[in-house]
């Protein structure tokens, strides 16, 4: 069967992101003395809300009408909810992955005061590279946007390295600026939806570099002071953040990555961790046997294609080659269970966010050596908390 551009396009941007970079006091309990019990929504879970999904874009007219497609999804209230039709992905007509819980244009919750995520995709990559971990994140009470940075996405990889680097966290602030406005205008979705002082940032990859950027600066462009927490996954360090940088952050970061990852190694992390040594909250969570592969959407496309009669022994003829070395990694029965990896991912970005935006100190369990070592034994943790 023929594979339409549009299925290709997503394949190869993916393969790009997946396939390029894109106790000394230390591990201090960061709830104090206190027993601590778990909370009564796992982090490793569905939260309790129903999610809602829009594709739109966006202007920025103060950067020459730069034009920034973005995905949203959000909570959405119980007299609202919905499980059908579920929210299809597209990756060419006829083709699309299917969401775990999201449905289009539902209602955004009445609640108020929810918290803003910013994610960032890796380099000439796609903003939809990590569907999962936004949908759990919004069934956990949090608005999340995923925009595409133009001229660093698969479809328009016109920038060079470090022109879109700078316009990385403009981008982020551009984002924050439009729904905070948005929240101030009368009859908007997101009208007095939103908490303007919990805001966080994470993404993949070089999209890590965004996230941990947008509290320390990121190719020359300045960090947002908005910004109240970061958690970047697989994030270059070594060669992208000076020591002095990394030490001047304050806000709480959570660095995630795979062990086994060869286009970011984890020693970039390690760096992080030792380097950030202002923050008042840093953790590094690493997953063992994982690669930089295990923490995006490719298995997902994998199986597209081979439910759809199209095996690996096919994807050279329809110019989807580069996808085979990070199916082999992340997706067959040798690799670590990418289910797994996904499940962890989501817990810690959960736990995290809901304790340093949303003020919930019982995710402080999550947060600790010792839980890591009693559940977790595929997970390498530190942290590092002010008392």
């Amino acid at each position: 069967m023929p594979i339409p551009y549009r299925f290709l396009s997503s394949i190869f941007a993916l393969c790009v992101i997946l396939l390029t970079a894109c106790s000394d006091g230390s591990d201090r309990q960061a709830a104090g003395s206190q027993p601590l019990t778990e909370p009564a929504e796992a982090a490793d879970a569905f939260g309790p809300w129903a999610v809602g999904h829009q594709r739109s874009e966006a202007i920025d007219v103060m950067r020459g009408n730069r034009v920034l497609p973005y995905d949203i999804w959000y909570p959405v209230d119980a007299a609202d909810a919905t499980d059908e039709p579920r929210t299809v992905y597209p990756l060419a007509a006829g083709l699309g992955l299917t969401a775990a819980r999201a449905v289009d244009d539902l209602p955004v919750s009445l609640a108020g005061d929810l918290p803003l995520l910013i994610f960032s995709h890796g380099s000439r990559g796609t903003n939809q590279q990590s569907v999962l971990l936004m949908e759990t994140l919004a069934s956990h009470g949090f608005v999340v946007i995923s925009p595409e940075h133009t001229g660093n996405t698969n479809d328009d990889p016109s920038d060079p390295a470090a022109v879109a680097g700078a316009k990385r966290v403009p981008d982020v602030t551009f984002f924050i600026d439009t729904f905070l406005a948005r929240n101030e205008t009368r009859g908007d979705d997101f009208y007095q939806r939103l908490d303007p002082d919990s805001i966080g940032v994470l993404g993949h990859s070089f999209g890590g570099g965004t996230a941990l950027g947008s509290l320390a600066g990121f190719f020359g462009s300045p960090a947002d002071e908005r910004v109240d927490a970061a958690l970047p996954i697989s994030v270059e360090v070594i060669d992208r953040f000076s020591p002095e940088q990394l030490a001047a952050v304050e806000e709480p970061v959570l660095l995630l990555g795979g062990t086994l990852d060869t286009s970011v190694p984890i020693e970039n992390h390690d760096v992080g961790f030792d380097q950030l040594t202002g923050s008042r909250a840093v953790y590094q969570v690493d997953i063992v046997g994982a690669t930089h592969t295990h923490f995006a959407n490719i298995c997902a496309i994998a199986n597209e294609l081979i439910d759809n009669g199209i095996g690996p022994e096919l994807w050279p003829a329809i110019g989807a080659a580069a996808l085979i070395p990070p199916y082999e990694e992340a997706c067959t029965e040798d690799a670590f269970p990418i289910e797994e990896a996904h499940r962890i991912q989501n817990l810690y970005a959960v736990a995290f966010f809901r304790r340093y935006l949303g003020g919930e100190t019982d995710y402080d369990f999550y947060l600790r050596p010792v839980y890591a070592a009693d559940n977790e034994p595929d997970v390498s943790f530190r942290a590092r908390t002010s008392p």
